[in-house]
């Protein structure tokens, strides 16, 4: 039987992971299709979990089980998602396996508003691992000021982490210095590092929207023909460019002499995985964030109607290595027309942890609303 473009992609050095997860891809069964056609990993967020809690009566049943328990709202939320979360864990633990424990993972949002504190953060991580006490979950931190000593000491504890909201080059810097970190303080432990894995999600389609919405400003005012030519041309490459110059700083990094010497002692580099990757132009492909990312050595978790558009007509071609080159070139005429990607970035930030945050106080007033409707008893 011909190999599925999934498939090929691994066989190539990319992973593709489902951005979704609900009930009812685990019930129905359509989560073990996928992986029969390639899927390797699964990422979730509050967001993600809020839509699957209003749109089904799948977790009606457990909602009211937990209430007339005892449990509160926000454990009631923590319980289902950690039940979503093993399960999920539990039918890619046959992927772990096989892949020594690369691929085959489920990512766990740690509470989105412990984004810039510390302590509470390292807190969480802990308590989760220990309670969904499975070996392919990765616990998501976010990549703050507050969340990179996190990070390092979560993964000098040996849990496994997927740093995420990362947009600019800078915030990958310190994020990956936030590994290097935590993995030496393990091998200075004595520790194994050979089961360590993590990812630095890079969100890449955001860029662009937020970089289009201004070079369109720019175009309304312009009259100039040669320069209205020029911003047309910028519009839709900033986000892939963005990842290219993150990609370079990424090789960079772990072909260095400080990687090797923590390689020697069994250490995995850590993996840039590709987050945000749903186009929300409709000018562009359907597919232009997993085609243009192709890369060896990463990941690129998709939103579901991405990866079907991609099954149905995507083609495996090497494409990100091609894009270092131009990269600097764009960022360069973006500046040269007063817009800063790094200011950019950090208004990106602030957006995505922010809804996020309002996300996660949603669940909580879905929840409450599902026991007020369906478990109390008049």
């Amino acid at each position: 039987m011909a190999k599925t473009t999934l498939e090929k992609l691994a066989e190539f050095g990319q992973s593709v992971w489902l951005d979704s997860i609900s009930r009812s891809l685990i019930a129905s069964g359509r989560l073990k299709e996928m992986i029969d056609l390639g899927l390797l990993g699964l990422t979730s967020n509050p967001t993600i979990l809020d839509r699957a809690i209003n749109s089904s009566n799948d977790y009606d049943e457990k909602i009211c089980e937990l209430y007339s328990s005892g449990k509160s709202i926000y454990e009631i939320y923590d319980e289902l998602t950690i039940w979503d979360v093993r399960d999920v864990a539990d039918i890619f633990m046959e992927i772990f396996e096989k892949t020594s424990g690369v691929d085959g993972y489920v990512s766990l949002g740690i509470n989105p508003k412990l984004a810039f504190k510390t302590n509470e953060t390292i807190e969480e991580g802990r308590r989760l691992y220990q309670k969904v006490n499975r070996p392919n979950v990765m616990f998501e931190v976010p990549a703050t000021d507050a969340g990179f000593p996190a990070i390092e000491e979560l993964l000098a504890e040996g849990i496994d982490i997927n740093v995420t909201f990362i947009f600019s080059l800078e915030q990958y810097m310190n994020a990956v210095q936030a590994f290097l970190r935590g993995m030496k303080k393990r091998s200075e432990k004595q520790n194994d590092l050979n089961r360590i894995q993590s990812v630095a999600s890079v969100f890449v389609s955001r860029v662009d929207t937020e970089v289009d919405n201004i070079l369109d400003e720019l175009l309304e005012r312009e009259r100039d023909k040669l320069i209205r030519n020029i911003l047309e041309s910028l519009k839709g490459k900033t986000g892939v460019a963005n990842a290219a110059l993150i990609f370079r700083k990424h090789l960079e990094t772990f072909s260095s002499e400080e990687f090797k010497q923590l390689k020697e002692k069994g250490a995995y580099p850590q993996r840039l995985l590709w987050g945000s990757t749903s186009t929300k132009n409709p000018d562009y492909s359907d597919i232009k964030y997993v085609a243009e990312l192709i890369a060896k050595n990463t990941v690129n978790t998709v939103p579901p109607d991405t990866l079907e558009a991609f099954l149905n007509h995507g083609v495996m071609e090497e494409a990100l290595t091609d894009q270092i080159g131009a990269a600097e070139k764009i960022i360069d005429n973006l500046r040269s027309f007063a817009i800063d990607i790094n200011q950019v970035c950090r208004k990106l930030l602030d957006a995505e942890i922010l809804a996020f945050q309002k996300s996660f106080e949603s669940i909580l007033r879905s929840i409450e609303m599902k026991i007020g409707k369906l478990c109390r008893k008049t």
